[in-house]
């Protein structure tokens, strides 16, 4: 069966279940799964299906004459219940942007950038399924300042669900790393600029991105990705994290009220996702069912390759006109974001006002 991602979905009066995504259709697999595999199918979260491992994922795939719904008559969840959510800084081109607009004169990366994937924990609890209101965040803005944010941004990414877990104390080889992943979704790490740049220092992100992180409604499977080949990394990675250089090849597109300002491909991950989970166990950190690990914004050397407004706008300095005639520099009350991946879907967000 090659369906377009599995999810959780609910048909009129009847409980949330897992369902595979097959055009405009959902398919109730539930209904059509051997006994084994039917209380896994029929739970309302992918959770105990992930859970199960590589066999289960294979049986499921395996189903046929699933009945079909239409999509557009169900209502979809979100997908998994997320355990914990690691958000990481793997786009050379985003990091060097936003290193060449706060540290002008300076060298754009920190020192550690290419040698570690840099990553954040964020929060699993606001995590949010596409479709879901994004309510402007409140927060510190400076010394003696507090308000709404007033430079609230997007960031096109990826998110790496977690379906087979690893052992508290197993450092997760980074050639057996993606055995542990059981798909992708399009994520929207939503920040507060103004918030985030008062706070960072010396801890990293906290309000500016905890109040809410979208998701796609549909979990791809890696073996329905195309990868492609890569350039070496320079410095080569320390041994645990090296590996034949590859990435993600999928087109991705930002979205702002109709108008597309960004056209973007995986490809400019510099770190993988098979680096990043590395590199996240080697200290013994285990991973477990639901965890989400999110790539960092994706953006590639373009003008109109950049996935955040921070860099389309330069930080305000230049606005971006949409096809309404109106402008841009962060997002106004009202404005809504719609991410698109090839294969993926899409996640859509729209702001509104505290």
């Amino acid at each position: 069966m090659e369906v377009g991602g599995y999810g959780v979905f609910s048909a009129p009066g009847e409980p949330p279940r897992v369902g595979a995504r097959r055009g405009d259709e959902v398919l109730d697999l539930a209904a059509a799964a051997p006994a084994a595999l039917r209380e896994l199918l029929a739970a309302p979260s992918l959770n105990p299906l992930m859970a199960a491992g590589p066999d289960a994922w294979a049986a499921a795939a395996a189903i046929e004459d699933a009945p079909a719904h239409a999509l557009a008559a169900v209502e979809l969840h979100l997908p998994f219940a997320v355990a914990d959510y690691v958000d990481f800084y793997s786009s050379l081109h985003h990091a060097t942007n936003a290193g060449r607009m706060f540290r002008p004169g300076g060298d754009p990366l920190p020192p550690n950038w290419l040698h570690l994937p840099v990553g954040y924990h964020g929060r699993a609890g606001t995590v949010v399924p596409s479709g879901t209101a994004i309510v402007r965040p409140c927060g510190q803005l400076g010394p003696g300042e507090y308000g709404p944010t007033r430079r609230l941004d997007v960031e096109l990414e990826l998110g790496f669900v977690i379906g087979r877990p690893s052992r508290h104390g197993e450092r997760v080889a980074v050639d057996r790393a993606l055995e542990h992943v059981f798909g992708v979704v399009l994520l929207n790490d939503w920040s507060a600029r103004d918030i985030q740049a008062w706070e960072t220092v010396p801890l990293g992100p906290f309000l500016a991105k905890s109040f809410a992180t979208s998701i796609s409604h549909w979990v791809v499977p890696l073996d329905a990705l195309r990868r492609s080949a890569r350039e070496p990394q320079d410095p080569a990675p320390l041994p645990y994290l090296r590996e034949d250089p590859w990435a993600f090849d999928l087109a991705l597109e930002l979205e702002l009220n109709g108008t597309v300002l960004a056209r973007t491909n995986a490809r400019e991950l510099y770190w993988s996702a098979a680096q990043q989970i590395a590199h996240l166990t080697v200290n013994g950190a285990s991973l477990r069912t639901g965890d989400l690990l999110g790539s960092g914004t994706i953006s590639g050397p373009g003008r109109r390759e950049r996935g955040s407004l921070l860099e389309l706008s330069w930080n305000g300095a230049e606005p971006i006109g949409l096809d309404d005639g109106s402008t841009r520099t962060f997002l106004e009350d009202g404005d809504e974001v719609v991410l698109r991946g090839a294969g993926l879907g899409e996640v859509r967000g729209r702001v509104s006002a505290r």
